[in-house]
């Protein structure tokens, strides 16, 4: 029988946002954690509930020096911890974008990086699985841009791969032919700012969203650009959308290299990229894991059981 110990943990608050964290919190940790009051009770092995109790020392901390938690600063101190990426005595909070339906704050360690390295950076690839936030975040950071005038303009894309980027045979206008292909993109879109407003500024052309082909021959300045799907890229596409950056603006690149739908994957735009450019300092990489997910829990457990099968199948 296992060894388990009980530690009784006094004066927790954490703006009353501890309760709404357990679950993932007990599951992340292996311990058992429950609320009486202002008592926190964590039960496990005793190497468990030392770390628990380390853990919930410095969370205590930060409150104490005035930061509110919230479900996600749980989350993403935790990721500190565990990788030993930083002191969580440095943590604070990330400030929230505050767009019009909604205001967005990353829930992950990695969707923090993520946030912070567009704002700092001009060329920012963000490269996980699905459902890690790679083109919800960067949406919200165009819109957020765009609201405070940092940029004119936003610019979505994304290869066709489906259509080999050959849509003239398609029914329809450019729109009607593209769309399927685009669609994604308008959900992030819709989900963040009204129907009515998305439509007025991509009517306006605030907002475009187009294949990847249609960059070409361009020089996008004072843009905030997003190329999503960029796993299917060609190497000859990649290095066009990487050279349209013009003044004043930002291009965010985001890949999941786990699904790539080109004939021949090795050839890949995205993973030349990386391999080409990792070096330069003026840009930044940001990787997420299946821990990032922000999706139904279960969308996480089946990434890792693929990529556990993929591994044993090499």
């Amino acid at each position: 029988m296992e060894k388990t110990t009980r530690h009784f943990f006094q004066g927790i608050s954490y703006s009353g946002s501890l309760d709404k964290s357990l679950k993932r919190l007990e599951s992340r940790l292996g311990i058992s954690l429950s609320l009486r009051g202002d008592k926190l009770i964590i039960e496990g092995q005793p190497e468990k509930v030392q770390f628990a109790r380390k853990f919930f020392d410095k969370l205590q901390e930060l409150e104490e020096r005035g930061y509110e938690l919230k479900e996600e600063d749980f989350q993403i101190a935790l990721d500190l911890m565990e990788e030993n990426r930083g002191q969580l005595e440095d943590y604070a909070p990330a400030e929230p974008l505050y767009l019009q339906r909604k205001s967005v704050a990353p829930k992950s360690l990695n969707q923090k990086e993520y946030m912070e390295a567009i704002k700092e950076y001009d060329l920012v690839f963000g490269i996980g699985p699905a459902g890690t936030g790679k083109t919800y975040l960067a949406m919200a950071l165009a819109l957020s841009f765009l609201q405070s005038k940092q940029v004119s303009r936003i610019i979505l894309t994304r290869p066709a791969v489906e259509a080999g980027e050959k849509l003239g045979f398609l029914p329809g206008d450019m729109f009607q032919k593209v769309n399927p292909y685009l669609r994604p993109l308008y959900d992030a879109l819709f989900d963040l700012t009204s129907y009515e407003q998305a439509t007025r500024l991509i009517e306006k052309g605030v907002i475009e969203i187009a294949p990847l082909a249609y960059m070409r021959g361009r020089t996008l300045n004072n843009a905030f650009i997003i190329l999503d799907e960029a796993q299917n890229t060609s190497r000859e596409q990649m290095k066009m959308i990487l050279t349209r950056l013009g003044f004043d603006s930002k291009l965010v690149v985001t890949a999941d290299i786990t699904q790539i739908d080109l004939p021949q994957p090795k050839k890949s735009g995205v993973l030349q990229a990386i391999k080409v450019l990792s070096s330069l300092k003026e840009i930044a990489f940001v990787y997420f894991t299946e821990k990032d997910v922000v999706r139904h829990p279960l969308v996480a457990r089946i990434i890792k059981a693929y990529a556990k099968s993929e591994s044993q199948s090499l």
